[in-house]
């Protein structure tokens, strides 16, 4: 069984927002693939199907970005799942280009507390993930502002491509090959 959460905010008010870009897969994943993402357990909406052949668990933490490592813990403590090897987290990163994916089998928070929180909670930073550009913080701007704030219209057609990018990721992980999904788009921005 997989794991797959998405970091965001919950409440409208962040829906669309930077920050929010982990949710925005769980529902790009969730409409391909008739998983209703609305139970709620372990502090997020969750829910079950089938990718790739292997049964999975679409997860939206509920309890904000900076503790999103609560309900990651109750997920693959209740599930009993291994995180190095059946947990993909998705979320936003401001070092790399609007819709750029990096995948990444471990590492460090690199600033951002949702992973941070995970990381401490998880008490490990080997764990899959995606990270998704959402570009770089313009000079002078708040960090919070900025991650909290929307896309422009033309950054939000770079987001579609890099969603649905995500969304390939997240089938080539779960199938078993993360060096694949690493190759196949960790690779594809660099040529250009």
């Amino acid at each position: 069984m997989f794991i797959i959460a998405g970091l965001g905010n919950p409440t409208k008010e962040y829906e669309g927002t930077r920050h929010n870009v982990g949710f925005d897969v769980i529902d790009r994943l969730s409409e391909k693939y008739n998983i209703d993402v609305e139970t709620k357990k372990h502090r997020a909406l969750i829910g079950k199907g089938m990718i790739a052949g292997q049964k999975v668990i679409l997860a939206k933490p509920q309890t904000y970005m900076n503790l999103s490592g609560e309900s990651i813990r109750s997920l693959v403590d209740y599930y009993k799942i291994d995180p190095e090897e059946e947990l993909l987290v998705i979320y936003d990163d401001i070092s790399l280009g609007t819709g750029q994916l990096r995948i990444r089998a471990k590492g460090s928070a690199g600033g951002h507390n949702g992973i941070k929180n995970i990381i401490a909670h998880l008490g490990s930073q080997v764990f899959p993930r995606i990270k998704i550009g959402v570009g770089e913080k313009p000079r002078g701007y708040d960090l919070a502002d900025y991650v909290l704030g929307h896309f422009s219209k033309a950054e939000q057609e770079q987001m579609e491509e890099g969603y649905s990018c995500a969304a390939r990721a997240a089938e080539m992980i779960v199938s078993g090959g993360i060096a694949e999904a690493m190759n196949e788009f960790n690779r594809k921005k660099r040529e250009e």
